[in-house]
């Protein structure tokens, strides 16, 4: 399964899904059923949401079966019979899956996903799919808002080291790039989604020499096209002065220094003074990157003040999703055999039936499945995607948005989603059965 190493598919699940489905199994359920997974409401921080997690989820299903090795494991675990793990033996995901295309932009309430399969495979799937949809969404999300902060400067993926596990940064380091990430520092990621490569130097580097304009040398000399040098190791300014003084010694060797990075201190201000320094050596081209626990806010203060920062690379804040950690999403049955089925629980309601989204200019209509309303439609077969296409489809699809809805701060009013009649009709009808 790509990214999570040697876990198995079919055992990423919670154990009252594997309960819940030998229960059906045991009444004999287990006709056609559909799930929706959404985010019940948007954290404070965020105006809306980018899909991300699609391809993975495309992978995970095609990997997804109860085997050897994991019957072998369910044997162990009381409460299941051998009836019930001979029913599960061999089982693969015979259902079909409806998304929102990876790239495109959703607000709460709106079904990314719908799996709609034989009520035990929906079932046991739950928490395989929260977790890949989930976590990718809210790193795009924060990726968005990234890009919408560097207006147009490129920025990097730096956030591996510090991600949550290594599957955690490579959803990242995809989600970043469908987002607007120019390139990641993180190889693998490199390699297995066809991402751009990028990276300087660490300040061990610097400190393994003497003398900072030797450490400069050396990995000019071993890096003539794309050196970028770490200036900030003991003190910007003269490493600054250092990285323009071997700049100009190196030229003469046709090594062209493509960039110095800051990665510490008021970057505001050093980013003006470095500038100075790099310009009256005549090294106008020269590029100033920088880092050091960047996320929206600090790119968009830093812009918006006319820091001389060509590029930023953007670690923690970013992979973390630091203002918003996590994404309240949820899975939950809407339709089976019988018919359309809603929850009712206290600030836990849920809309009925299968739906479609209807995507016009300035709001949404969540409507029902065969419903033919005023809209682009957003809900179609679950496919895999090049990273380039999504994002293709992420820059129009944040552009598109309101401006209000594109700010960092909180949109007054919100992105608006409506209920079709013929919805709310239902879930009236329904919730009237049950007495509400």
């Amino acid at each position: 399964m790509s990214g999570y190493g040697s876990v198995h598919p079919a055992l990423f699940c919670d154990l009252y899904e594997l309960t819940m489905a030998a229960a059906y199994d045991a009444c004999g359920l287990d006709g056609t059923a559909s799930f929706e997974l959404f985010v019940r409401s948007l954290p404070p921080e965020r105006n809306f949401l980018v899909v991300a997690g699609m391809a993975e989820v495309v992978d995970a299903l095609a990997d997804w079966t109860f085997d050897d090795v994991a019957l072998a494991f369910l044997r162990t675990v009381p409460g299941l019979t051998d009836e019930f793990l001979g029913r599960l033996h061999g089982l693969r995901f015979t259902g079909e899956v409806r998304a929102v295309p990876e790239g495109e932009v959703v607000f709460a309430e709106e079904p990314l996903l719908e799996v709609t399969a034989p009520l035990i495979e929906a079932q046991l799937l739950e928490t395989l799919l929260l977790n890949l949809v989930g976590a990718a969404t809210m790193q795009a999300s924060k990726a968005a808002r990234v890009a919408l902060a560097c207006g147009g400067r490129p920025f990097a993926d730096f956030s591996a080291r510090r991600d949550h596990g290594v599957a955690a940064a490579m959803s990242a380091a995809r989600a970043a790039a469908t987002a607007g990430a120019g390139s990641t520092s993180l190889v693998e990621a490199g390699r297995r989604y066809g991402l751009a490569l990028s990276g300087t130097m660490a300040h061990a580097y610097v400190m393994a020499f003497d003398d900072e304009r030797d450490a400069f040398r050396s990995f000019a000399r071993t890096f003539p096209d794309t050196t970028v040098l770490l200036v900030d190791t003991w003190d910007t300014i003269e490493g600054a002065r250092n990285a323009a003084e071997v700049a100009n010694e190196l030229a003469v060797e046709g090594i062209h220094v493509r960039g110095v990075r800051l990665d510490s201190g008021d970057l505001e201000v050093l980013s003006h003074k470095v500038r100075c320094i790099l310009d009256d050596a005549g090294l106008g081209d020269v590029q100033i990157l920088a880092s050091g626990d960047l996320d929206e806010y600090r790119i968009a203060e830093l812009v918006a003040v006319g820091a001389p920062i060509d590029a930023f690379g953007v670690g923690t804040r970013m992979g973390t999703s630091a203002d918003a950690p996590s994404l309240g999403v949820v899975y939950k049955l809407v339709d089976d055999e019988r018919g359309p089925k809603l929850k009712l629980a206290e600030g836990k309601a849920t809309l009925p039936g299968r739906k479609q989204i209807f995507r016009s200019e300035e709001f949404d209509v969540l409507g029902l499945v065969d419903e033919d309303l005023e809209g682009r439609p957003l809900l179609a077969p679950l496919v895999a995607e090049p990273v380039d296409v999504i994002a293709a489809r992420c820059r129009a699809a944040v552009a598109g948005l309101p401006e209000r809805v594109r700010g960092l701060a909180p949109a007054s009013p919100r992105y608006e989603v409506r209920v079709s009649p013929a919805l709310a009709a239902m879930r009236d009808r329904l919730a009237a059965g049950h007495g509400r």
